[in-house]
């Protein structure tokens, strides 16, 4: 019982630093980006892809030692839309996460500045996979309402 408990924190709690990474991508992602800016949100878009893996494992580790089973989860329609809603949200990030990077590069020299249309472009991917996530926690609450 321990065990499910700790796992259900170390789960929710990394979904809030998910939703945090992901404001935080948005918010540094301005017209003017650049310098110290643009070598922040790399590290923070790093720290997206250590958060959403550490997310699977803990919740590889709910689905085989939770209290539940894993029984419960396959047969949970709302389960697999949390899942799908997931797996949207990673598809969603791989284009900035790839923008980011060849900014990164080319941001080597000094004075290189994002363009505007760039960030235009994926400031949409950013709000896309916002709105998406906002769907996991409602999938979460169908799950617990009808278990």
């Amino acid at each position: 019982m321990l065990t499910d408990l700790l796992l259900a924190i170390l789960h929710h709690l990394l979904m809030f630093m998910l939703a945090a990474v992901l404001v935080s991508e948005i918010v540094l992602m301005r017209k003017g980006l650049s310098g110290r800016d643009l070598r922040i949100l790399t590290h923070v878009d790093r720290m997206y892809g250590v958060v959403a893996a550490a997310i699977i494992v803990v919740g590889v580790c709910r689905v085989v030692f939770g209290l539940k089973g894993w029984e419960y989860y396959v047969g949970n329609h709302a389960f697999w839309a949390k899942m799908a809603a997931f797996v949207l949200v990673g598809i969603l990030s791989a284009k900035p996460t790839m923008r980011i990077l060849k900014w990164s590069r080319a941001a080597s020299g000094e004075g290189y500045v994002v363009p505007d249309a760039e960030i235009a472009a994926m400031r949409r991917f950013l709000r896309a996979e916002i709105a998406v996530f906002a769907l996991i926690p409602i999938f979460a609450a169908v799950m617990a309402r009808y278990s």
